[in-house]
């Protein structure tokens, strides 16, 4: 008599009366001389027990059965529980966030009205910088000048002293013509008016430069505290980005975690609606609708944001208007050095306005918009694109460093870099609309069209 060797399991091979060898985890099934086995029991014991056999070594797949509504339901209710306590934590973060909206736009205005602080005293170091030039170079003149004079002086002074030294008697004794006598005679009566005019003049001349270096000396003084003052206000403009930065960073992060708690939790307790309800397009049509209600409170919390700074810039004393470009804020303080279609440095035509400005000057948002891309690009530099309303965007080229991030919105005038720290930079302002470049001296248009020409 043969045997086969099948694996023991526990529940079905009792059932089928196999009997047990040595080894711990097999049975043997005994058969007969045609190969069949032989049952000693009844096929109504054996064929359910070979059914059990299949559904328990069946994939699990095939093997597991749905959640009973009763567990399903009470998974539900924890989850909603969870969705409950993150509502509530959801209003906290959202008073939260007011206060540090206030903040946030209370510092955006700050730092818009430093930055046309810091243009403005940079303009005066500028001008106060070109008058000490000027004092200083006629200060050089009016030393030439008296150098000079004085070199003359000198030298009539010196014959005057050698001629007084030879009496009238002597004069009379040399033996020289009556006429040159009368002639050295007459030098001499004319040249001592001379002289005293000249000696006059030299007093006067000395008596201005004395002046001169006084206002001088006061103008070194005043230049001397308008750099001060400007460094100062550099040092309040980059504390007010970095809290402006903070300040966005905590915000941001917060939201963004709650977000993606509240989503999941939603999405948890959808599935298991589906589970019970079995409605898997009406779940799909919820969370859609979940979406697209969040995206538009997101959408409002920004619009709100936006018109809090704008009031808040409004409700400030601001300093004078900076240089306007059709409506628009020139990015930088300094003068234009190209011109929209004037050629540029190496001879192509200008499609911007190019600024020499101040080492380390803010540059500022030309208008309201948000910021496309902030970086370094090839032959550009560190790049800033902002998009602006009615198609269009600026470009700005050249900067030392960027202070905004892609994403963020920013309002005309608004600092967002600052200018190289090393001479005399430069700074590259191009405005498109449709892609296409456009005078930037004629702004921002509202109306249809590709641009200006």
């Amino acid at each position: 008599m043969r045997l086969l060797w099948v694996p023991k399991k526990p529940i079905w091979y009792k059932m089928a009366g196999f009997k047990h060898l040595n080894a711990p985890n097999m049975v043997r099934w005994p058969l007969g001389d045609s190969g069949s086995p032989l049952l000693r029991t009844d096929l109504r014991i054996v064929l359910p027990a070979f059914a059990f056999c299949l559904l328990s070594l069946a994939p699990p797949a095939m093997a597991q059965t749905p959640e009973k509504p009763v567990e399903a339901q009470k998974q539900l209710q924890e989850v909603q529980r969870d969705l409950k306590q993150a509502d509530s934590r959801k209003a906290e973060l959202d008073a939260k966030a007011e206060a540090l909206e206030k903040e946030l736009a209370d510092l955006r205005a700050r730092s818009i009205q430093a930055a046309e602080q810091q243009r403005d005293q940079a303009d005066e170091l500028v001008k106060l910088e070109a008058a000490l030039a000027d004092l200083g170079q006629q200060e050089q003149e009016r030393l030439a000048r008296i150098e000079a004079d004085r070199s003359a002086l000198a030298d009539l002074l010196g014959a005057l002293q050698r001629l007084s030294r030879l009496p009238p008697e002597a004069l009379i004794a040399r033996p020289q013509p009556p006429g040159d006598t009368v002639k050295t005679a007459m030098l001499l009566r004319s040249a001592v008016p001379e002289l005293k005019t000249r000696a006059d003049a030299l007093a006067a001349e000395l008596t201005d430069l004395s002046a001169l270096r006084e206002k001088l000396a006061a103008q070194r003084t005043k230049t001397e505290k308008a750099t001060a003052s400007l460094a100062v206000r550099q040092k309040d403009l980059a504390n007010l980005v970095a809290r402006r930065a903070e300040i966005s960073r905590a915000t941001d992060a917060e939201r963004e975690q709650l977000t993606t708690t509240v989503t999941a939790l939603a999405g948890r307790a959808s599935d298991l609606k589906d589970l019970i309800e079995k409605l898997e397009a009406e779940r799909k049509a919820a969370f859609a609708r979940q979406r697209a209600e969040e995206a538009a409170r997101r959408q409002a919390a920004d619009a709100e944001r936006e018109r809090r700074a704008r009031e808040k810039v409004a409700g400030l004393k601001r300093a004078p208007t900076p240089p306007q470009l059709g409506g628009m804020v020139a990015p930088v303080g300094g003068a234009v050095v190209t011109r929209y279609g004037e050629a540029d440095e190496v001879g192509a035509v200008s499609r911007g306005l190019t600024y020499r400005g101040r080492a380390g000057g803010p540059v500022v948002a030309p208008a309201d918009g948000s910021v496309m891309f902030a970086g370094p690009f090839k032959g550009y530099g560190l790049l800033l694109i902002l998009e602006h309303p009615s198609g269009y965007h600026s470009l700005l080229a050249g900067m030392g460093r960027i202070d905004a991030k892609v994403g963020q919105r920013v309002l005309g005038g608004e600092p967002v870099g600052l200018l190289s720290g090393d001479g005399a930079p430069t700074l590259y302002f191009e405005l498109r609309r449709g892609g296409q470049p456009v005078n930037p001296t004629r702004g921002i248009s509202g109306s249809d069209g590709k641009g200006q020409g």
